[in-house]
C-alpha cells in the first residue's frame, strides 16, 4: 500500500517505507541535499571551541560552499595541511587543536572569503 501526499506526492510505501517528496526514492537511498550547494552569504567562518570537550580545544570551519566529495577532498587536505585529525559533521569542519591562523591562510590562498569568529 503506498499513502500519497495532499499534492500527489509519494510520501510512504510498505514496500520500502518512508520515501523522499523530491525524487520519491527511500530516504535512505536519497541524494537531493548533496546536489545542492549550502546557501549562505559566500563567508567561510573560522572559530574555536572548547565547550563540552573536556578542556580540548577544536577548530571549526563552516559556511563551505562545497558538498559531497568536493567538502571531503578539502577536509582531508586542510586536515594533512595542519598535521592533526578531525571530523566532518553536517558541512561543519571539526579540526582538533587551534589552528585558526593556519586555516584562515589557506583557506585564502584556496580563494575563498575567509572570517575569523570569536576571540
Amino acid at each position: 500500500m503506498a499513502k500519497k501526499s495532499a499534492s500527489g506526492g509519494l510520501v510512504y510505501s510498505t514496500e520500502f517505507g518512508r520515501a523522499c517528496p523530491g525524487c520519491g526514492q527511500p530516504v535512505d537511498q536519497c541524494n537531493c541535499a548533496e546536489d545542492e550547494a549550502p546557501q549562505g552569504d559566500g563567508i567561510v567562518r573560522v572559530s574555536r571551541e572548547s565547550k563540552g570537550r573536556g578542556g580540548k580545544v577544536v577548530t571549526l570551519v563552516s559556511g563551505i560552499p562545497l558538498v559531497g566529495a568536493e567538502l571531503k577532498t578539502l577536509a582531508k587536505d586542510l586536515k594533512k595541511k595542519c598535521g592533526v585529525g578531525g571530523a566532518l559533521k553536517d558541512g561543519v569542519l571539526e579540526i582538533q587543536g587551534e589552528q585558526r591562523d593556519l586555516l584562515v591562510s589557506e583557506l585564502s590562498k584556496r580563494g575563498f572569503t575567509v572570517k575569523k569568529v570569536g576571540g
